[in-house]
């Protein structure tokens, strides 16, 4: 009897497992099922959003500034306040080494004139002594000799394509560039190509100028600022609308130029862009032009 009921008890146990595998591989079946039908769909958008062309042209733009060189003129309050300084910080510093020996000297000259002198006294009696205000009139004379460079060049402010022009003022770079049948200044721009970021566009931009070799830094990969313009009607098409130009700062570090760029960009500051840009354009250039 004891085979029997073993065959019994193994009959039920064989198809309980048996119930169990084929409902498990049956849930596996769905769930996969269920998560590649919304795989499915998010890769049919993606590729749809990569196919679809934009109507609008991108641009990268680079705001090039050259930082002021030397100090602003100061204005009649900014001088009066420095003499006043100077005077404060004179008054209540202690004297100097120089100004210690002035005294020394001084003292000195009087005890030679005085009726009691006594040469013996004198440790240097048979030596020259240079005394400090030999010195200062040695400094003086030298100081008259050199002549500090003027801070204004007519002729160099005057010339626009010169970098080296108001070493006082902040420039911006704009360049001469044809759009459409217009001739324009603009920060230098050029059209995005694939495989680059629009970082690297200004970048090509600015290495794309005539005859110039400007080194510079880019202030971060975010853009500051976007134009926005549509075609004329007459040309436009549903795939090409107008033209997006996104544009980076970055700062002048150095340059080499030649003779050949004259002409090809200027040198302004912030109150000259008026007289080179259009007025929708100025609105947004002047947005992060910043005038140091």
């Amino acid at each position: 009897m004891a085979a029997p009921t073993c065959k019994m008890v193994a009959r039920p146990l064989r198809k309980f497992l048996t119930c169990i595998s084929e409902t498990y591989l049956g849930n596996n079946v769905h769930r996969r099922l269920s998560l590649t039908v919304p795989c499915s769909n998010v890769l049919k958008a993606k590729e749809t959003e990569i196919n679809a062309v934009s109507p609008w042209t991108l641009h990268g733009a680079v705001c090039l500034q050259r930082m002021p060189v030397i100090s602003q003129e100061r204005r009649p309050f900014e001088v009066q306040f420095a003499e006043l300084m100077n005077q404060m910080e004179l008054e209540k510093s202690l004297l100097s080494e120089h100004e210690l020996r002035l005294l020394e000297d001084t003292e000195r000259m009087s005890r030679k004139q005085s009726d009691d002198y006594d040469s013996d006294d004198e440790y240097l009696v048979d030596q020259n002594i240079i005394t400090a205000q030999d010195m200062e009139d040695t400094w003086e004379q030298k100081l008259q000799q050199f002549h500090p460079a003027p801070r204004h060049k007519e002729q160099v402010d005057m010339n626009m394509s010169s970098v080296d022009r108001c070493l006082g003022d902040s420039l911006v770079l704009l360049a001469k560039q044809q759009v459409g049948s217009e001739e324009l200044w603009l920060l230098p721009q050029l059209q995005w190509m694939a495989g680059e970021n629009l970082r690297q566009t200004a970048e090509r931009a600015l290495a794309s100028l005539p005859g110039a070799d400007f080194k510079a830094t880019f202030l971060g990969n975010t853009p500051c600022g976007v134009y926005k313009y549509k075609f004329p009607k007459a040309i436009q098409t549903e795939s090409s609308v107008g033209a997006k130009v996104f544009f980076f700062k970055a700062l002048l570090s150095s340059h080499r130029s030649s003779p050949t760029q004259k002409g090809a960009f200027v040198w302004v500051k912030k109150s000259e862009l008026q007289n080179y840009l259009k007025p929708q354009y100025l609105k947004q250039v002047n947005r992060f032009v910043v005038s140091v």
